[in-house]
């Protein structure tokens, strides 16, 4: 395991590990590294705030970030909190953005941030213009992709990619079996799976638009009336742009309801690590007693590394 804290005065130093902390959201979070570090001499080795940390495990490229915090311990042990290029996305402000698509906003946002930019994929659907009055700029490119997401049905996940910001369709992100898969009979450990209608359910949706040429506010329902039989009146409301037309804001209903109108399958596990499963991941999950053999989708990734073993623990669910 290589750790390396460049100082940006032409200093860097490859640092002694004991253990390493990598975690990975999909959604809303930042990515995040815990080090712990072995240094007798402190003072020779300076790690300060703002420091460039760089971590390599062999040829696989960890992480890539900047250093928050940093304590120090007896005997020699120093922790370092670090966060990826995400954490400059944490800051509020007013965003006005005509109709646009969620990459043209997403780089405009990443620009104004001076954040370096990789491959941002585009999303296609142009969502409708948007006013955010004291929101934070991750939020804003958060909305964005849930707004393409319902009306497309394309996910996409935006993440730090070694040190440049990525946009990529999850569908592209799949990592293939024959290179990587967990199962009880490989690398698991523990596992708990959940089926659930609590949350992100929905088998009545209720749209409204306000017409202002009519002057009248005008409602379009989907539902499914046996689902609601089994489970009772799940309704989420939303209303929709005025600009919308009627064709449009039926194919969102139609979208929405297929989307949200499902029980939500999620997974925790536990299992030995693999360094490019991150969240945003697509990976293949066999527990045969469950009847479970499909690719799940990665909410949240923890990596844990110390003294050479590498494990993982995963947030993962059915799309």
């Amino acid at each position: 395991m290589e750790v390396l804290i460049d100082n940006r005065n032409g200093t860097v130093w490859d640092m002694p590990v004991s253990s390493v902390e990598w975690k990975t959201a999909r959604i809303g979070k930042v990515g995040a590294l815990n080090v712990d570090l072995i240094l007798t001499e402190p003072l020779k080795h300076p790690v300060n705030s703002g420091d460039v940390i760089r971590v390599m495990d062999g040829k696989e490229k960890v992480f890539y970030g900047y250093v928050f915090e940093v304590s120090f311990k007896k005997e020699g042990a120093v922790s370092v909190k670090a966060y990826d290029q995400l954490k400059y996305l944490m800051y509020n402000d007013t965003f006005v953005f005509p109709s646009t698509t969620a990459t043209t906003a997403i780089k405009k946002i990443a620009s104004d941030a001076k954040l370096k930019i990789g491959i941002l994929e585009d999303t296609g659907y142009k969502v409708p213009g948007i006013i955010e009055d004291d929101k934070k700029a991750l939020d804003v490119a958060t909305k964005f992709l849930d707004s393409t997401l319902i009306a497309t049905n394309r996910n996409f996940v935006l993440f730090d990619n070694f040190g440049a910001l990525d946009l990529r369709n999850i569908n592209n992100m799949k990592i293939a079996a024959d290179d990587f898969f967990i199962g009880e009979g490989s690398l698991l450990f523990d596992f708990n799976y959940k089926k659930s209608i609590d949350e992100e359910t929905y088998n009545r949706v209720k749209l409204v638009h306000d017409n202002k040429k009519t002057g009248k506010r005008e409602v379009y329902i989907a539902q499914d009336s046996a689902n609601i039989a089994k489970w009772g009146r799940l309704q989420v409301f939303q209303k929709v742009d005025e600009n919308m037309t009627e064709a449009q804001i039926k194919d969102l209903l139609d979208r929405f309801i297929k989307l949200r109108n499902r029980e939500t399958k999620s997974l925790s596990v536990d299992c030995l690590g693999h360094w490019k499963v991150r969240a945003g991941s697509f990976i293949l999950i066999y527990i045969e007693k469950l009847g479970i053999k499909e690719y799940f989708l990665v909410n949240e990734c923890s990596h844990k590394w110390s003294a050479g073993v590498h494990t993982m623990s995963l947030e993962v669910k059915v799309i």
